[in-house]
This record gives C-alpha cells, structure tokens and sequence, in this order.
C-alpha cells in the first residue's frame, strides 16, 4: 500500500465520525461514560397558521424554550417522568418517561381556538423531525426568561 493510500485512509478514518456528529446534532452525545441524561427534542413546523405567535414550553415553573413558527430547541432531561406544558386560552401538557441515553421528539401544532390558536404536543419521531430539519432554526437555550 502507497504512502499516498495509507494517508487518504487515515484521513477518512478520522473525518468519518466527525462528519456523522454533526449531521446528528441532536444524538446525545458520545463518550465511554453511561450517559445520565436523556434528550428531549421539541420542534415546530413552518406553517402560515399562527405563524406569528410564539409559545413557551415549561416544566413546573422552569421555562424550557420557545417554539416560534419553523424552529426547534433540545432539553437534557434526568431520567423519570417529565411533564411538558405549553398554553394560551388553552393548556396542554405532555408527560413523557425519560430514560438515560435516549432521545425523545416533541412536535408542536396548532387547533383552531375562540382567540388564538390552541397549543398542542404530541410525541414525534426522528424521522419527522429529520424531513423537517433542513427547513428549521436551533433556538436552543435562546429566549428563556
């Protein structure tokens, strides 16, 4: 083998995995140690309805992030039962069970309500969010009060 192959090898041996992180932003992340955290990862999908309003999510108290029309954010979560809430006339809660290493997806959407748009979660799928991802801003830890 040339000295030309071998080089071209160890290059791609190298770039390979990096290249398949950060196609994957919202993987947890990779190391030897049990992870202790999940991933919970909520997105909204670029739509003309309600497309101007922004909603919070919150757990308990703690505001999370804030779905804006085409835009997604991530949460590391401890293990055990979570339960997410968005709200606006109406309320909607989320529970999910959290396990260690694992990643959750959030999708936001919208009913018709008497003022504004009613919020809703429901649980998704990475294929979804991977359809939707080229189309969709990472707002992750940005406006939260």
């Amino acid at each position: 083998m040339s000295r030309f192959t071998r080089l071209v090898l160890a290059l791609l041996i190298c770039v390979s995995p990096l290249a398949i992180a950060q196609e994957n932003p919202w993987a947890p992340p990779g190391n030897s140690k049990k992870p202790t955290t999940g991933t919970v990862v909520f997105f909204r999908e670029k739509k003309y309805i309600g497309g101007g309003v922004a909603y919070k999510v919150r757990e308990g108290k703690a505001e999370l992030g804030k779905l804006s029309n085409g835009t997604y954010f991530t949460v590391r979560a401890r293990p055990g039962l979570h339960q997410y809430e968005v709200h606006s006339e109406a309320r909607d809660v989320l529970t999910l069970e959290v396990e260690p290493g694992e990643t959750y997806f959030v999708s936001f959407g919208l009913t018709i309500g008497v003022v504004t748009g009613r919020p809703n979660l429901a649980p998704s799928d990475r294929q979804t969010f991977i359809k939707l991802y080229d189309k969709l801003k990472d707002v992750t830890g940005k406006g939260i009060k």
